[in-house]
């Protein structure tokens, strides 16, 4: 009996449970699933962000992204421009140079006129060191007979250096009016055309001049009418960056008239003080390429007047520069000669020679190769250092 009490009761807990567990899943069978979330497509989150861990002891820390590309420094590729050299010390050189390499001439002509005699044969001897430094036949009579007169009148030996200096300075010429036409007028630029054969140093010059203009606080323009020589126009290219100067340029084998002309209406409208023409070397024998050097001038003149002609002469070539500088004169009306090359083996009565030839003065010499080797000339400095 009891047996039977305990088999009902347990039949009766397993059909409640089996009861249970249908309702349930009929229940659950019933609902909707909950949808699952669709991943995030938006890439502002690359990647989640890292938690920072301390380091193992003894390694070295991890870099950053910042320390491993850092930038690189701004380089400024502004180019320095230099300041060139005022005319004050330029003439300090001046003397120095010319004292160093013309010094020869004075000292010759001081030991002959201090003889306890002036005879004949040392008047002869001052003759031939005036002619040997290129002076010229006519200036080195009318100097030694000044020589003469005064030598007889007042002359002791003492006086000797004085007299010398006095009439080699009267040479010269110390009144001459050197300064340089640069200024236009009428809201024009001064004009200077530089003219002169190959390898007296003209491009140089051109630039030097330039340098010089700079230290004077104008406004500069270089044209580059040299066309025919590419060197010659990268060569003022180069200057005139130098001092932060432009330079008007053609293609090469342009007309140079044409270039010159556009240099010269370049520089009207921007309103520069000045314009410097560099031109062709031209060999003074050649009745074309002279022709042609005419046309740039009148060419230039549609626009502005030409305020300078400046011919540079190489000191070097004595005689040979004064038949240069006869031909050029009578193309393009030469107003100044700059002397190249005088601290070297020139021989300096070459500066009374070209004066006396042209009725032109020496405005400017080279004395270098330096930027700012170009110096206004000074008849007495010049004399100073032929004196020594």
């Amino acid at each position: 009996m009891t047996s039977t009490v305990l088999l009902i009761l347990i039949i009766a807990v397993v059909g409640v449970l089996a009861l249970g567990g249908a309702i349930v899943g009929l229940i659950r069978g019933g609902r909707k699933p909950k949808p699952v979330p669709a991943p995030r497509s938006s890439t502002d989150v690359i990647s989640p962000p890292r938690t920072p861990t301390a380091p193992a002891p003894g390694a070295e820390p991890e870099a950053s992204p910042a320390s491993e590309a850092a930038p690189a420094p701004l380089v400024d590729e502004t180019p320095v421009l230099e300041r060139p050299e005022g005319t004050a010390s330029r003439l300090v050189r001046l003397r120095q140079r010319l004292a160093g390499s013309q010094g020869g001439l004075g000292r010759g002509l001081l030991a002959l006129l201090s003889k306890d005699r002036l005879d004949e044969d040392t008047w002869e001897g001052i003759e031939d060191v005036l002619l040997g430094a290129d002076i010229g036949v006519t200036p080195t009579t009318e100097l030694v007979e000044r020589l003469r007169t005064r030598m007889r009148v007042e002359g002791s030996q003492a006086e000797a250096r004085a007299v010398l200096g006095e009439e080699l300075l009267a040479l010269v010429g110390p009144d001459t009016d050197r300064a340089l036409r640069v200024s236009g007028a009428d809201g024009k630029p001064g004009v200077v055309l530089v003219v002169g054969v190959n390898g007296a140093g003209k491009t140089t010059t051109v630039g030097k001049l330039a340098r010089i203009m700079v230290a004077e606080d104008r406004t500069v323009l270089l044209g580059a009418a040299a066309t025919f020589r590419a060197a010659a126009v990268e060569q003022l290219a180069t200057w005139g960056e130098r001092v932060g100067v432009d330079v008007v340029r053609g293609p090469e084998g342009a007309d140079p008239a044409s270039v010159a002309f556009e240099a010269v209406r370049t520089g009207t409208e921007v309103g520069v003080d000045t314009v410097i023409v560099d031109t062709a070397g031209r060999l003074q024998n050649k009745a074309g390429l002279m022709d042609e050097l005419g046309k740039v001038k009148r060419v230039i003149e549609k626009q502005a007047p030409v305020t300078e002609v400046l011919l540079v002469l190489d000191a070097t070539t004595g005689q040979n520069g004064m038949i240069q500088a006869r031909v050029f004169s009578e193309v393009v009306d030469v107003t100044g000669i700059v002397l190249t090359k005088l601290d070297g083996s020139a021989k300096g009565g070459i500066v009374v020679a070209v004066q006396r030839e042209l009725g032109v003065p020496v405005k400017l010499v080279g004395l270098g190769e330096g930027p700012d080797d170009l110096a206004p000339f000074s008849p007495q400095a010049f004399v100073d250092a032929l004196l020594g």
